[in-house]
C-alpha cells in the first residue's frame, strides 16, 4: 500500500459536529455528542506526545468490528478502561483491532502532531458515544426503514471516504485452485488524520446492514457494558465472556448459595 502524503482537504469532524464558534464553544450536530475544538496548527506540531499507561488488550469479543469500537470503553474489573484516552491510545486500538495497516498508523505518527491526534481520538469518542445510544435503543428488534434518519451522520462521514480498487499480484496458495494469478483489493486513500475514523465508519455501516439487531445483547452482568452479537442457537449468550463475568456471577450465585450466607441472611429477616 501506498501512503498517500498528509493533504489538509478539510475536517472530517464536520461530518461529527457543527462549525466550532471561535469561543472555542462547540455545538451538537444531529444528535452527535459535540467534542472539543482541534488545536491550533501550531501546537499540532509542536505538542509533547502522551507517554500512554500500559492498557490491558481490548475486549474484541463483540463478534462484529462495530461492536469492538463501542465496547472500546469498558470496566473489566471495577475502574473503567478507556482504550481511546489519547491519539496514541487511538492508533494502537485501530491496530490491535486490526481497522488500519502499520504502515499507514506509522505514517500518522510521522506527520500528524499529537495535538493533532487526540483531537482525532476526541472525535472518535464523540463518534462512538452517539453510535452506542443508536445501538442500545435499536438492539433486540429488527431495524427498520426509518432508522436512516437517525444515521444521517454517518451517511455524512461515509460520503467523505476516498475508497479505490487496485489489481495487485495474488499470494500463491497451497491448493492452487486459484484461477488468476491477480486479485481486486479495495483500499483508501489517508489523506489526513481525520481519515481514521472513516474505517470506524465502515464497520459501523456494515453494523447496520448485515448484522441482526434481534442478536445484539449487552452483557448481563450489572456493571458491564460489553455488547455482542449472540449467534448461539436459541441464543443463549448472557455474557461478554465466561471467563470475566460469566465467572463473576458464579461465584456471586456460590457466596449467595453458601450456608454463612444463608445464615446471615436469616439474621437480617429477623430484624
Amino acid at each position: 500500500m501506498r501512503c498517500r502524503g498528509y493533504l489538509s482537504t478539510g475536517n472530517l469532524s464536520n461530518a461529527i459536529t457543527r462549525v466550532i464558534s471561535e469561543n472555542g464553544h462547540s455545538h451538537e450536530f444531529h444528535g452527535v455528542p459535540a467534542v472539543s475544538a482541534r488545536p491550533h496548527i501550531s501546537q499540532e506540531k509542536t505538542a509533547t506526545r502522551h507517554v500512554t499507561q500500559a492498557l490491558p488488550p481490548p475486549f474484541l469479543i463483540g463478534g462484529a468490528s462495530a461492536l469492538d469500537f463501542l465496547n472500546s470503553i469498558a470496566s473489566p474489573v471495577d475502574a473503567p478502561v478507556e482504550w481511546l484516552s489519547s491519539g496514541e491510545d487511538f492508533l494502537n486500538w485501530l491496530s490491535q483491532a486490526d481497522l488500519v495497516k502499520p504502515e499507514v498508523l506509522q505514517h500518522m505518527r510521522r506527520s500528524a502532531g499529537p495535538g493533532e491526534l487526540d483531537a482525532v481520538a476526541a472525535q472518535a469518542r464523540a463518534l462512538r458515544n452517539w453510535f452506542r445510544s443508536f445501538v442500545t435503543s435499536h438492539m433486540g428488534a429488527r431495524l427498520g426503514p426509518e432508522a436512516i434518519r437517525e444515521l444521517e451522520p454517518l451517511n455524512r462521514l461515509l460520503a467523505r471516504d476516498e475508497v479505490y480498487g487496485q489489481i495487485v499480484s495474488r499470494n500463491a496458495t497451497s491448493d492452487g485452485e486459484s484461477i488468476s494469478g491477480l486479485a481486486f483489493v479495495a483500499d483508501r486513500r489517508w489523506r489526513s488524520a481525520d481519515s481514521l475514523l472513516l474505517p470506524l465508519a465502515k464497520v459501523m455501516a456494515d453494523l447496520v446492514t448485515t448484522v441482526d439487531f434481534t442478536q445484539i445483547k449487552g452483557c448481563e452482568w450489572h456493571t458491564c457494558t460489553l455488547l455482542f452479537v449472540d449467534t448461539t442457537r436459541g441464543q443463549i449468550r448472557r455474557w461478554c465472556s465466561m471467563a470475566v463475568c460469566g465467572n463473576r456471577a458464579k461465584q456471586a450465585t456460590h457466596r449467595e448459595r453458601s450456608p454463612r450466607s444463608s445464615k446471615t441472611k436469616q439474621l437480617l429477616e429477623r430484624r
